[in-house]
């Protein structure tokens, strides 16, 4: 950042916003409109639109479909324009048509011409009546009656706002981290492998690059200003973004970075371009100044002849095996959770060998005739999947009764119990009540028969949807000792299980990883996964911290049931001891 003069006789100058440019996004690219002519006021009028949008549209897929709505008016009304706008034309393309062969013909013998008095007639009549007629051709801004239009129908229509845009363009980059996605093979549209959309230019890579430069992120920003500068090569005329743009993004990203001299290369290109860049003027004698310190500061720290006074620390050597325990203890819980939602981890042979597949009843009559399909995916703690425990029909329902009440997802803060906005949670839900339609009655109830709990005391059914990239970091669904209020206000004690019904298949990503036993459990809809927050003695199971993977491509919906300690009493005894007890029907 910028030094304080008083330590440099420089200062440090990052880009600004390109003011001469309008960016907009729609559902596959990032487009740069130029502002000039009479497109001027039609432009600006529709940005004026798109930033009183709802904002957030981000966060859930269902939101962002009603986008193309709003796309599909927007194209309808700049076709309009674009008719009205070559209808004008023509008429002006004729009347100078006419002119000029009428000025022609007249060229040729002036006082003959003009001694016509038909001829003389004419000739005024254009430069008074005509012209008048051809200057309100000229003037008119044929735009204001379609942005007009859309006005009217700004009720039904959902704009993404500058927010949106930051929050599509950060979920991008998480995509790209958690699943190690190449800059180059995305900017093509391919996603692991598979080609889904159309390629980004480059003024669609710029902007992602500059995105992820106003929220401080210089490490993708120097990505996609790479790419977009390898673009740009290709595309020629065929773009507004230039290079010196691309050049002084680049260059003091890479000195955020660390790269002095890289970034002193890059300014020294963009100068090279445009010679009285003020920014680029003074951020090179920055640069200069800065790498004639570290090397000052390197000259002192040799001796006379020219070596470190340090020696060189001979790296250890490890045998495999013990790199790979090394690796294993080292290795961060965000590094786990990133491989896990790339299926790079897997239980060992000895502990999927013991994982069992049955149908079970419960004692249960109804269950006697369809019993549940039950699939183990893990032993301690206890986690199994039931299979086709909901149904199309249900499924449909829940979503249309969710939609319109869906708002942010929020978080509970440990400290005052209050819910808020976070970062590491990017969905929208909605709470539906078992009275507001049999479906939810039954989806919520059923879960009695998977458990062999009462739903009495749960919480209402939460339907979830994930928007861009959409994921919950790795977080426990119990209250912690110190988060004391997390639950207060229910008076049903902590959530001693979780039933995490999957209501749509994820076609890449989107699964839920449980970091402290490394699994991975991946959509299908239909199914639903259950597992006790809580120990049999009251402690919470700390072995339960899991995450929900960001969603690479499709759309994501789950609907949570958790189900509290109050009321399970004499249907899961409390005990001192703090592994559970198994039965034959696998209960305990």
């Amino acid at each position: 950042m910028p030094r304080d003069k008083s330590q440099s006789q420089y200062a440090l100058h990052s880009p600004i916003r390109d003011t001469s440019s309008i960016w907009l996004v729609d559902s596959n690219v990032v487009t740069s409109i130029r502002m000039n002519g009479i497109a001027t006021t039609m432009v600006i009028l529709l940005m004026g639109l798109l930033q009183g949008g709802d904002a957030e549209l981000y966060t859930a897929l269902a939101d962002m479909e009603e986008l193309l709505e709003t796309e599909s008016v927007l194209i309808d009304t700049l076709h309009g324009y674009i008719h009205a706008q070559e209808k004008r034309l023509a008429t002006l393309r004729r009347n100078v048509e006419d002119y000029a062969t009428e000025h022609k013909e007249a060229s040729r013998n002036i006082q003959q011409y003009l001694s016509n008095p038909i001829n003389a007639y004419l000739l005024v009549k254009r430069l008074t009546t005509d012209w008048k007629r051809i200057e309100e051709l000229i003037t008119q801004d044929v735009g204001k009656s379609f942005v007009a239009n859309i006005t009217s129908s700004r009720g039904d229509l959902k704009f993404p706002t500058d927010e949106d845009l930051n929050g599509a363009a950060v979920a991008l980059m998480r995509l790209q981290d958690t699943y190690k996605l190449e800059t180059a093979q995305v900017a093509r549209g391919v996603l692991n492998g598979v080609q889904y959309s159309t390629g980004l230019s480059a003024g669609d890579c710029f902007e992602l690059g500059r995105q992820s430069y106003n929220n401080g992120d210089y490490y993708h920003t120097v990505l996609w200003m790479q790419e977009a500068m390898d673009r740009l090569q290709e595309e020629q005329n065929r773009t507004t973004t230039t290079k010196p743009d691309i050049l002084e993004y680049l260059a003091f990203s890479t000195y955020m970075q660390g790269n002095v001299a890289r970034a002193l290369s890059m300014t020294n290109e963009l100068l090279e371009l445009v010679p009285t860049h003020q920014r680029a003027l003074g951020n090179r004698a920055y640069y200069q100044e800065e790498i004639q310190k570290k090397s000052s500061q390197t000259r002192r720290k040799r001796g006379e002849d020219g070596r470190d006074d340090v020696p060189a620390i001979k790296d250890q050597q490890f045998t495999v095996a013990e790199k790979k325990i090394k690796s294993w203890v080292e290795m961060t819980e965000r590094e786990r959770y990133e491989m896990l939602c790339r299926g790079e981890l897997s239980l060992s042979p000895e502990v999927q060998r013991n994982l069992k597949c049955r149908y079970v009843d419960r004692g249960i009559p109804f269950l006697k005739i369809a019993p549940f399909k039950e699939e183990e995916a893990y032993h301690d703690p206890r986690i199994v999947i039931y299979h086709d425990v909901i149904y199309d029909d249900e499924i449909e329902v829940i979503k249309r009764l969710a939609q319109p009440r869906f708002k942010r997802a929020t978080v509970q803060n440990y400290k005052t119990g209050e819910l808020e906005i976070a970062n590491y949670r990017i969905s929208k839900s909605a709470w539906l009540q078992e009275h507001e339609h049999k479906y939810v009655k039954a989806v919520s109830r059923r879960v009695e028969h998977m458990t062999s709990m009462t739903v009495d005391t749960a919480e209402e059914l939460q339907v979830v949807n994930y928007g861009i990239g959409g994921h919950y970091e790795p977080h426990f669904d119990f209250a912690r000792r110190e988060e004391a209020n997390a639950f207060k206000s229910l008076g049903t004690g902590n959530r001693i299980a979780t039933v995490l019904y999957y209501m749509s298949d994820v076609e890449q990503g989107g699964g839920t990883v449980f970091t402290a036993i490394n699994i991975s459990l991946w959509p299908r809809k239909g199914s639903a996964a259950f597992w006790y927050n809580l120990k049999p003695n009251g402690e919470g199971d700390y072995k339960t911290r899991h995450a929900a993977c960001p969603v690479l491509t499709g759309s994501k919906w789950v609907a949570n049931k958790w189900l509290h300690e109050r009321g399970q009493e004499f249907l899961r005894p409390c005990t001192l001891e703090n592994q559970p007890t198994d039965t034959d029907d696998g209960r305990y």
